[in-house]
């Protein structure tokens, strides 16, 4: 039993390395997305599970398939910082493009997370989500 824990635990390190290493290494901006659209996802769970209030369903509760779309749509962030990744490495630009792609994620996730907390009724400061459209905003624009 402990070789078949050792193996998983080493094959899920390697994995998540040439994962992050095709993502552009593991510093604070992929760190920051991952938490961002972790966040967001759960948040998003939580509001159909508990609140009844999805926007992402008729009826407002959770469903499958809503909640595989919101996985593949989270996916689909990553899957786009590994192309920007992938061209900074072509073109030479260093990070450039990478940054710019995971700001402006960052940006849309902040504002999605702070929506949803609005929904369940956390007050938060205005100035928050002005920040995350101005993120967004900004980095849209390079």
């Amino acid at each position: 039993m402990n070789d078949l824990k050792t193996f998983v635990l080493a094959f899920s390190g390697s994995a998540g390395a040439v994962i992050a290493q095709f993502l552009g290494g593991w510093d604070w901006a992929l760190q920051t997305l991952i938490i961002f659209i972790s966040v967001d996802f759960i948040l998003g769970v939580l509001l159909a599970a508990i609140w009844g209030k999805s926007s992402k369903s008729e009826s407002g509760s959770i469903e499958s398939r809503a909640c595989l779309k919101g996985l593949f749509r989270k996916g689909g962030i990553l899957l786009t910082v590994l192309v920007a990744a992938q061209l900074d490495a072509l073109v030479g630009t260093g990070s450039f493009c990478r940054t710019a792609v995971i700001i402006y994620f960052i940006g849309n996730e902040g504002i999605s997370i702070t929506e949803n907390l609005g929904i369940m009724g956390v007050p938060f400061p205005k100035w928050l989500k002005n920040k995350f459209e101005t993120l967004k905003e900004d980095n849209g624009k390079k």
